[in-house]
């Protein structure tokens, strides 16, 4: 698994192209299905607009399953894809990025609509501000007692987290460690997973 950045905070930007309106509203979702809801959020705030077209990254930028885009009654190719397109090239993850349009009485053309969806979606990006996403993988370990301490230290120096303490014949632990971790806990105590 690979760190990559990810929205803080939603931010817009928007242009003006012969009188039509693009507003870009950037979102954080960090899976599919919250997709939706985001775009209907957008959709109660700008209800009057001609499109809301999207395009999103909805978990870690390599993950293709995690992709999606729609056009909203644009021509097929000029809003949806334009907008991913600049999405995967960010390289973040966990975003999408809707743009309403309200129509400015002159058409566009498919050139003119793939250059303002763009255009509207790198200005976002622009001023978009990250933070680093890391992701985490489970773990489970089986210590001595006489280790605890030493092995806590270790788990959050690593940038982890301890979830859960069961005293037994011997401590076991379970939380989060980054999964970029080389953690030799495993090969030290068999029964780590």
């Amino acid at each position: 698994m690979i760190e990559y950045s990810i929205p803080v905070l939603p931010c817009r930007a928007e242009l003006e192209v012969k009188k039509s309106r693009f507003i870009a509203i950037v979102q954080h979702v960090s899976h599919p299905d919250q997709t939706k809801e985001a775009l209907l959020k957008v959709k109660a705030e700008f209800p009057d607009a001609g499109h809301h077209c999207y395009g999103f990254v909805a978990g870690a930028p390599y993950d293709t399953q995690c992709y999606g885009f729609s056009d909203d009654g644009e021509p097929s190719g000029t809003a949806g894809m334009p907008i991913l397109k600049r999405l995967r090239h960010s390289g973040l993850g966990e975003i999408q990025i809707v743009v309403v349009r309200y129509f400015g009485g002159t058409k566009l053309g498919t050139g003119g609509l793939v250059r303002a969806y763009g255009d509207t979606t790198n200005m976002a990006l622009a001023q978009l501000e990250t933070t680093l996403h890391i992701p985490m993988k489970d773990f489970r370990v089986e210590i001595p007692f006489s280790r605890e301490a030493e092995i806590r230290k270790r788990i959050i120096q690593s940038g982890g987290s301890i979830e859960n303490a069961l005293y037994q014949s011997q401590v076991i632990l379970t939380g989060k460690i980054p999964a970029t971790t080389k953690t030799d806990l495993a090969s030290e105590y068999p029964t780590s997973s």
